[in-house]
């Protein structure tokens, strides 16, 4: 029996190997690169090798195919039941969206993915849109601002490459206790990664943008990306962020929100420049009026 599979862009820029292998669970290296050798498997009708990337529009033939050499990858599916409140809280949080990637306006109090006790999670309402959406990066569950998500394999690729060659800017505003005492500067701090007691180097640029009642609206522009860094960082700085249950030790403001967010984000994508801004928070813009803080947008 003959499978034939065509390459479309969810599952393009990946390794045959790789493909092969989230076609069919069982399937061994050795296996693959047996079948290979021996025209088994083909692409486009042509002998290839397992580190050959796929392209839109490859085929990809099976000459051998059955169902008991190949057992079928089973996706496990979402039994969750996300309701309309969460999806159309979603979609209004939706600001830019192609064929390959959106970016939301990620609304504070729900976490980025599944851990203990959480049960909803922007990872499942995406899961809930297609099995092919997928986080590029993560915002604490109390932070709001801008995420990107991923349509495709190949933009989760390419936001990857992005983000490890520091080639994506994301900027985020925070309201902080105090001040810091320089006006700005880069911080290089050591955090604890919680592996085996050892520590990951962070970089940060802080700038003050505004002062007044004791409070600082400070800009911040990580050049590394570490669970916590900006938190940790404002801590570090004297001035932790208003709102901050786990670095602020100032218990009049337990209830407010965490006033950190994801403002931000300049990338580009072969000719095309993205600079996209989130639309501040409510408690945020509350705050900065109780506090007569002055903000413009234009020059962050």
């Amino acid at each position: 029996m003959i499978k034939i599979f065509q390459i479309n862009n969810n599952t393009a820029e990946q390794r045959i190997d790789k493909f092969l292998k989230r076609q069919f669970i069982s399937l061994t290296q050795s296996f693959i690169e047996k079948n290979l050798r021996k025209k088994n498997i083909l692409l486009n009708d042509h002998t290839t090798k397992s580190n050959y990337i796929v392209q839109v529009g490859d085929k990809v033939t099976i000459k051998n195919f059955n169902k008991e050499i190949y057992p079928k990858f089973e996706k496990k599916k979402n039994i969750l039941n996300i309701n309309n409140s969460l999806k159309n809280n979603f979609k209004k949080s939706t600001l830019y969206e192609n064929k390959n990637f959106l970016v939301i306006d990620k609304w504070s109090g729900i976490a980025t993915q599944g851990g203990t006790n959480i049960i909803i999670s922007i990872d499942t309402i995406i899961k809930s849109i297609s099995p092919y959406y997928n986080l590029v990066h993560r915002l604490d569950k109390e932070t709001a601002g801008l995420m990107i998500i991923a349509k495709n394999l190949k933009y989760t690729k390419l936001f990857g490459q992005l983000f490890k060659s520091q080639k994506l800017k994301k900027t985020y505003l925070a309201l902080c206790d105090g001040k810091p005492k320089l006006k700005e500067s880069y911080v290089d701090l050591l955090i604890d990664s919680h592996d085996k007691g050892k520590a990951i180097k962070t970089k940060t640029f802080y700038k003050v943008l505004s002062y007044n009642e004791k409070t600082s609206l400070i800009k911040f522009i990580p050049k590394t990306g570490k669970k916590h860094q900006i938190r940790i960082v404002a801590k570090n700085l004297g001035c932790p962020i208003v709102g901050d249950l786990k670095y602020n030790l100032n218990k009049t403001k337990q209830k407010e929100n965490l006033k950190l967010n994801s403002f931000k984000l300049q990338f580009n994508i072969e000719d095309d420049q993205f600079n996209i801004q989130s639309g501040l928070p409510k408690d945020f813009t509350d705050y900065l009026g109780l506090k007569n803080i002055k903000f413009n947008s234009k020059i962050i």
